[in-house]
């Protein structure tokens, strides 16, 4: 009988397998980027069923399969819940998703991805910050945590939007996105980190372009 592993992350995608089996993809700390099955995970009354949920966050027990994981348990400590009912909030969450998806590898253990995308995603229910702004600051920290990010904004820039980016790289994960921008420096400050992301990150987010078409049909 394989040994049990114990794991904690965040569901950041989850498919139907089969009638009764779900398929999910897990952001852990201890082993990157993993594939799981559920077994009976769609069957009401599954101890599974909570553990298919999209960004569900918490602790899994595995076994190790030839190719992928299975979820023996699951002990889920935050739902997000508030996405359910929050379209543009689901949108930025699948967007910070894909995101740390890009850049997590498999079976390399990744704990301050894992604490960025779960402070990340929990930014988006505080009705005091601007989700816009998340976003970018999020963008920003992932770059660092993956060890791109620069010391400075790649040009000359406003007070206010170059204070914001040394405090994004300066804090840690569950403060870095306590604060505000007027215009005019918000501005800014997403002009130089959309000019770092560009730079090195290849390849286009599906996610991404969904987020931007439904903001644009707020307008």
């Amino acid at each position: 009988m394989n040994d049990v592993i114990r794991v904690t992350g965040m569901v950041i995608s989850a498919m139907p397998m089969s009638e009764n089996d779900r398929r999910v993809e897990l952001l852990t700390a201890e082993l990157g980027k993993i594939s799981a099955f559920l077994r009976g995970g769609r069957k009401i009354g599954s101890p599974l069923l909570a553990a298919g949920r999209l960004f569900a966050f918490g602790e899994f027990e595995l076994f190790q399969g030839r190719s992928a994981y299975t979820v023996r348990s699951a002990d889920i400590k935050e739902f997000f819940a508030f996405l359910a009912a929050d379209p543009e909030a689901f949108c930025y969450a699948s967007y910070f998703a894909e995101l740390a998806a890009y850049y997590s590898r498999e079976n390399v253990e990744d704990l301050p991805l894992v604490r960025l995308l779960f402070y990340a995603v929990r930014s988006l229910h505080n009705t005091r910050l601007d989700r816009a702004l998340v976003r970018y600051a999020y963008e920003l920290k992932l770059m660092q945590t993956e060890g791109e990010a620069l010391p400075e904004p790649p040009f000359a820039s406003d007070s206010s939007a170059g204070r914001a980016w040394q405090y994004v790289l300066d804090t840690d994960a569950d403060k870095c996105f306590q604060f505000l921008l007027e215009p005019q420096p918000f501005r800014e400050f997403s002009q130089h980190v959309a000019t770092l992301r560009n730079g090195l990150i290849d390849g286009r987010f599906r996610s991404l372009a969904v987020l931007e078409d439904y903001l644009s049909m707020q307008q």
